[in-house]
């Protein structure tokens, strides 16, 4: 039998498909959009984010309904953007580091959780979802957006700030916390009996633990089955790693998102940098596909009643992430210009937000217009943070220069 001869006649059948065809071109016009509107974004200086997503509002159900999403290409390639988000994550961090910034800010990271997780949790029970939807929606408020932070501090030059090593830290602290959090959400979400849920976070508890401590005691070892300067076998091999483990983590009810981050964990210095290179194309690839699908799968009929409890939300929470990067600047700065720096970065809602309300969205415990609200919070918190970060500095300024104030 020749094989040569039958796989070519096979991916010759497929491609005559008049279904490929189709998907090539619903898929490819799905991207040119999305990068038209990223370098859109650009010349604003503002996140993309908020742009997927009303591209998604706009094409999916209750808009122009022009994406089948039917088949399962474009959810597989959204679940691989959180797998991609997540894994880029922990490479940006170590074990070490992880501990070392919970020591040094958990105080800042105490007043971020209460002071952002409770307002969310309140608005879930006013609005009759109970403690599914109180949780849930206690998470999306909490959670600062790291991907609009990283965006906001390189297009405005402010990595050298002293309030950006702090900010940083509560973003590290915020991570930590959804590590557990995850879990425990999937198990509110899924029903999950209380022994069965103990359980599972249990585990995820034990598992994180083991890899922080394997991270900092076993890292030389680690690095050493990797090799820096094959950066494409190092590409294949930590993305596969990732997705693998992942898929892993599914079966047996541990979330994916949370291995992939624990896989990036596991890497440090030299291989985390050359992996973070390599990857970073990919996951501004497969992250823009996730927002836009969660666009994709909100009714935008259901926006407008949501539209009203979502601006309320954003701006009482806008105002507690300012209380938490005041808090959290002040260890490093008296100035106002960096307490207020500190908060704008904090301000917007992003990635972690849109994967809580897309585990939100497989249960049937929560309503559609959870993930209404959820996008109109996004939408405003995303675009919000950005331009509070341009008009802090001048605020800032001109408060400090009042007279009788030495800022310092």
């Amino acid at each position: 039998m020749d094989t040569g001869v039958d796989f070519v006649a096979h991916v010759g059948a497929a491609a005559s498909d008049e279904s490929f065809p189709a998907l090539f071109l619903e898929f490819g016009s799905l991207l040119l959009v999305l990068g038209l509107l990223a370098m859109f974004a650009r010349k604003l200086d503002i996140s993309a984010i908020p742009f997927y997503l009303i591209a998604g509002l706009i094409l999916g159900q209750g808009g122009f309904d022009v994406i089948d999403q039917s088949n399962s290409f474009v959810p597989t390639l959204a679940e691989l953007g959180i797998i991609l988000l997540l894994l880029l994550l922990g490479l940006e961090y170590s074990g070490r580091e992880l501990v070392d910034t919970a020591r040094a800010q958990s105080k800042s990271g105490a007043i971020d959780l209460i002071a952002n997780f409770t307002p969310g949790a309140l608005f879930g029970f006013l609005l009759g979802w109970g403690l599914p939807g109180a949780v849930a929606l206690g998470g999306v408020t909490y959670i600062s957006s790291s991907g609009i932070v990283s965006q906001v501090v390189r297009d405005l030059r402010w990595r050298r700030n002293p309030e950006t090593k702090p900010v940083v830290s509560v973003l590290v602290l915020e991570d930590l916390v959804m590590a557990p959090y995850l879990p425990i959400l999937t198990v509110i979400l899924t029903g999950t009996g209380l022994v069965t849920g103990l359980i599972s976070v249990g585990v995820a508890l034990i598992v994180v633990a083991i890899v922080i401590v394997i991270s900092i005691k076993r890292s030389n070892a680690i690095q050493r089955l990797f090799n820096a300067s094959e950066p494409v076998g190092l590409l294949l091999v930590v993305f596969g790693a990732a997705v693998a483990v992942g898929g892993l983590a599914g079966l047996v009810d541990f979330s994916p998102p949370v291995a992939a981050f624990l896989v990036g964990l596991l890497l440090t210095g030299e291989i985390a940098e050359v992996a973070r290179r390599r990857l970073d194309p990919l996951r501004e690839l497969f992250a823009a596909i996730f927002f836009v699908y969660f666009g994709l799968n909100t009714d935008v009929s259901e926006i407008p009643s949501m539209l009203l409890p979502a601006a309320i939300l954003a701006i009482i929470t806008i105002a507690t992430k300012f209380l938490s990067g005041w808090f959290a600047a002040k260890t490093v700065s008296k100035s106002t210009i960096s307490r207020l720096r500190a908060g704008a970065l904090l301000s917007s809602r992003g990635e972690f937000s849109v994967i809580i309300a897309g585990l939100a969205a497989t249960s049937t415990l929560l309503p559609s217009s959870f993930q209404a609200l959820v996008a109109g919070y996004i939408l405003l918190t995303a675009t919000a943070g950005p331009i509070l970060a341009r008009f802090a500095e001048g605020v800032g300024w001109w408060w400090d220069q009042r007279p009788g104030v030495v800022p310092s």
